[in-house]
Formats: structure tokens, sequence, C-alpha cells
């Protein structure tokens, strides 16, 4: 009787630690949200983020993106040109695959064919299909998703992560796939994606409305049915609270944004500010996040060889990824499960010129490298082979030819609208991208695995491997 009363006792005894086994086995176990910020500084290349770099700090200073741990070179030509756009460069980036030259998230086999007067959007019958996004792979996996950028928010860099168009220059049809439920609306966006921040206005609302819509369609109206807070100014972007509203939109001019330089910080906000309440939003998601935040009016600034302004939106792109970093760090101090990424998707035709004595950062009192070529021994003004002093930035290409037959000086060379000088003509605004590789810096989860010389579909498979997504 006693043996069979410890041998009783013992079985209960071994049932209820096998039951807590159990119990402890099937626990929920918590897991940490995943999260990529994607940076894109619009054609900043190496030359502009060195200029930058001084304009800003001077040449022993450090930009945020210097001190990104881990570094990489990106091959930036698409399927059918040396010198690619926007659209294929970023598309690249967001999907793996290479594509021609003004298509935006389409196979590789889609040919670029401009908007028709008649509203088509240039794609046609069975001219390539589109392929999945960045973005649209984090929404299926449960992610929050969100853009922000300085220009429209249909231009082709932020429009590579949400949309499938043939040519980049159909607008309205990319903002119409943006808007959840609506004739042209893109499926592969679920519920819609939570966050974004730019420019673009007129590409939501009528002509009746003073939009460049001619379906009569009210898209920002849409998506306040459909539950998005909105922001049309700088009031109502500061009195949206991230913290609590689901989903929100906010559009702050009718085209792009101002440049930094003219910006008027009591009517639009700086991208830096756009970005923190993006992830304040986003961060609401217990599975993580995906943000692309784009620097884009580096590009057309840089275009217009208004060096001065291209430089200040580097500043203030650089800037961005400083608050970036100082926003996610008060939930993932560590980075362990964040991965911030930092590239170009081209470069340009900027030049820095001459042996130039250094300047140190450029202020009221010393326009530094805005400034004009000083001999580095002499410390005297370089001249050209006219005898004609010169400054130390230049352009490969721009509207502005160095044949005058008067000496600049540098109260004319360190104004904001000034056009620096090019080696071959062009027209306004027309300077070129460059071909040339640009800079790709990263810093958190999976970041070491960016590195040496890749091309940009490579990083599409790096972000993906290092959140698992």
């Amino acid at each position: 009787m006693k043996i069979i009363l410890i041998a009783g006792l013992l079985a209960s005894a071994l049932s209820a630690c096998n039951t807590t086994s159990n119990a402890v086995v099937a626990a929920p176990v918590a897991v940490a949200p995943k999260n990529v910020i994607f940076f894109l500084g619009d054609g900043m290349g190496m030359t502009t983020l060195t200029a930058a770099r001084t304009y800003a700090v001077g040449e022993d200073g450090e930009l945020t993106i210097d001190t990104l741990p881990e570094t990489a070179f990106i091959k930036t030509y698409s399927n059918d040109a040396q010198v690619t756009d926007s659209a294929p460069s970023m598309a690249a980036y967001m999907t793996g695959v290479k594509m021609n030259n003004e298509v935006i998230s389409m196979s590789a086999d889609t040919q670029a064919k401009e908007p028709g007067k008649d509203g088509s959007n240039g794609c046609g019958d069975n001219n390539g299909k589109p392929v999945a996004t960045m973005l649209e792979i984090a929404k299926a996996a449960g992610l929050a998703t969100g853009v922000v950028t300085t220009t429209r928010v249909t231009h082709a860099t932020p429009a590579a992560t949400y949309a499938h168009i043939c040519h980049r220059d159909a607008e309205n049809d990319i903002a119409a796939q943006f808007v959840p439920g609506g004739k042209g609306y893109n499926p592969a966006l679920a519920d819609g994606v939570d966050v974004m921040l730019g420019g673009g206005s007129q590409f939501f609302y009528p002509t009746a409305a003073k939009g460049k819509r001619t379906d009569g369609r009210d898209l920002v109206a849409e998506l306040k049915a459909k539950g998005y807070g909105f922001a049309g100014t700088r009031a109502e972007f500061d009195a949206l609270d991230a913290s609590k509203t689901a989903k929100f939109v906010g559009l702050f001019t009718p085209s792009h944004m101002s440049y930094d330089l003219d910006r008027d910080s009591a009517k639009e906000p700086s991208l830096a500010e756009m970005t923190v309440k993006a992830i304040q939003g986003l961060k609401k998601n217990d599975k993580g996040m995906f943000l692309m935040v784009e620097g884009g009016r580096i590009d057309h600034a840089l275009h217009e060889t208004t060096a001065k302004k291209a430089l200040q939106d580097t500043v203030a792109f650089d800037d961005a990824i400083k608050a970036a970093l100082a926003e996610i760090k008060k939930t993932d101090p560590e980075l362990k499960n964040t991965l911030i990424v930092v590239t170009a998707d081209h470069d340009h035709t900027l030049v820095l010129n001459g042996y130039a004595k250094r300047t140190g950062k450029s202020s009221a009192a010393n326009p530094g490298v805005l400034g004009l070529v000083k001999d580095v021994v002499s410390g005297k003004l370089s001249t050209d082979a006219d005898g004609m002093p010169y400054t130390i930035i230049g352009f490969g290409n721009g509207e502005s030819r160095g044949d005058r037959k008067t000496a600049l000086d540098e109260s004319v060379v360190f104004a904001n609208s000034y056009h620096q000088e090019a080696a071959i003509r062009t027209a306004a605004g027309s300077e070129t991208h460059g071909g040339t590789n640009v800079f790709l810096g990263a810093v958190g989860k999976g970041s070491d695995q960016f590195y040496g010389v890749m091309d940009n579909t490579n990083v599409f498979k790096l972000i993906r491997d290092a959140v698992g997504l």
C-alpha cells in the first residue's frame, strides 16, 4: 500500500510538472518590431556630399552621414542607359529589378511611353508588368509603411515605393494608385500606405479646385473618407497627433516643396520634422515599419546649377538622418531591430575646381566652398586661360558657360540664386545627371552586409535579408 501511494504521489507530481512545463512553452513570445528606414538623397553624388560637408562644417568636419559605420559604393546604370534617371534607379532599390529610364517599378521589358493627351498613362496593352516593391512586401508582412519627400509625392522617387507605371510623367495615375478603394488603386497596398508627407497636391485635386485632375476626382476627400487625417498647412501638420491618428497624409504645396534655403518655416515643415512625425506615427505598429525618406530637391538645384541651394538641401537631408536616429533610438537604443540605409539614386556633373586653399565652413562673412578659387600656395585668386577668376564649384554642363568678359567677385558667387559656370552649355535648368557610383552608408541590424562595390539591385536583397522580409 505504501509503495502504491508513493507511486501515485510521484505520478501526480510529474503530471503537475508537465502541465506547468506545457504552460510555459505555450506562452506567447514577444517579437521585437523590425524597422527599415531608407534615406535617398536624390542626385547626391560624392562631390555634392563633399561640398555640402565643407559648406556646413568645414573640410575637417563631420556630417551625420559621415558617422554611419558601414559603407559601400553603388553602381547606378539603368537597364537601357549608362546614366540613369530617378525612376529606374529608385525602383532598382525598391524592387531588385533593372528597368528602363522613365519606368517606375515595372518589369525589365517595360518600354517607357509618354502619357497621351487622351489621358492614357503610356502603358497600353502587354507593356510589362508590375514587380513587388519593398513597401508592398513590408505591408504584406504587417508592417506600418510611410513615404516622406520634399518633392511632389507623385514624383519618381516616392512613386517607386507604392506605384507601378510605364512612364513617370503619368502623375495623375500615380496619385490614384495611392487612394484605397478608388479607381486605379494599387491593390498590393492592401488597406493603404499609413503615412505620406510632401508636396504635389495638384495631382489630388480636380481642375475645378485648381488641381490637375481632369477626371473630376477629389482624392483628398476620398482619403479623408477612408479615415486618413490630412494636413495641407504647417498649422494642420503641427496639430496632427501622430500617436493617435491611425493614418495621415500631408500635402503642403501644389508642386514641389520649397528649397530649404527659401523655405518659410511658418508655412512648410522641414524634412527632419516630417521624418520625425512619420516615425512617431508608424511606430504604433508593434510589428515594425518601413519608411522611405527622400531629400528630393538636391537634384532640382543641381539641374539648375544653383549649388548653394543644393548644398543647403543636402544639409537638411543630413539633419533628417540625425533626427530619425534620435527618434528611433527612443524605442530601439542600440538599433538591434532597426536598419537605416542612406544612399543616392545617381550623381550629377558638379565638380570641385583648381588647387583651392582650405576655406572652412561657409558663413555670411565667408563664402567657403561656394567662393572663388584661391591658390593654396600664394593665397591669390587663381585665373583661367583668359585671366579670369573662377569658382571652386563648377559643372560639367549647365546653362551658364564660362565665357565671361568681366571678373567675378565673391558677393556675386555666394548669392542664393547664383548659377555656377559649366563647361558645356545646356538649356536653363537642364544640367544632366552623372553616371558615377554613389555612396551608401548603413547602421543597425544587418548593416555589416553593406560593403565594397555593388549594384543598386543588390541593396534590395540585402535589406530584405537583414530584417527577414
